[in-house]
């Protein structure tokens, strides 16, 4: 039990996001093959890919580069939520119905996705246990 009450929120994007890239890694490995090739410079043809057409677009090229860069991209988010939260703080209320709102979109683009089965449950839990804390600490100062 004192493990888990160890585990932050901050964590928890932590792993989310070192799966994201454990997963992309190893599901894009043609891609990232090609990636190496250019040693990571100039993957895409960036706008000269839009609009978004089969035979212009190479849609494998970007999902590989997406899926690795939101992963990376969630780890120092979970680095700034983790430290927050281990110093007792509380996150910003705004930050966790941002939070949630950022992952309800990702939720009805993509519904059979992780954002929908791991996401959308932390953002749940983190506003509600944030709502918790919050009340807890205002109940505690007005006593």
């Amino acid at each position: 039990m004192k493990i888990i009450k160890k585990i932050t929120n901050g964590l928890i994007l932590v792993i989310i996001g070192l799966l994201h890239t454990q997963y992309a890694l190893s599901s894009f490995g043609k891609q990232f093959l090609e990636f190496s090739k250019s040693y990571f410079y100039k993957i895409s043809n960036g706008t000269d890919e839009l609009p978004a057409l089969v035979g212009k677009t190479n849609f494998e090229t970007f999902a590989a580069f997406w899926f690795f860069y939101f992963g990376i991209f969630i780890i120092p988010l979970g680095l700034l939520v983790h430290s927050i939260e281990k110093d007792g703080k509380i996150l910003p209320h705004t930050f966790s119905i941002s939070y949630l709102i950022v992952v309800l979109i990702g939720c009805y683009m993509v519904p059979s996705s992780g954002m929908t089965f791991f996401m959308l449950p932390h953002a749940i839990y983190m506003l509600v246990r944030n709502y918790l804390k919050a009340r807890k600490v205002n109940n505690n100062l007005s006593v």
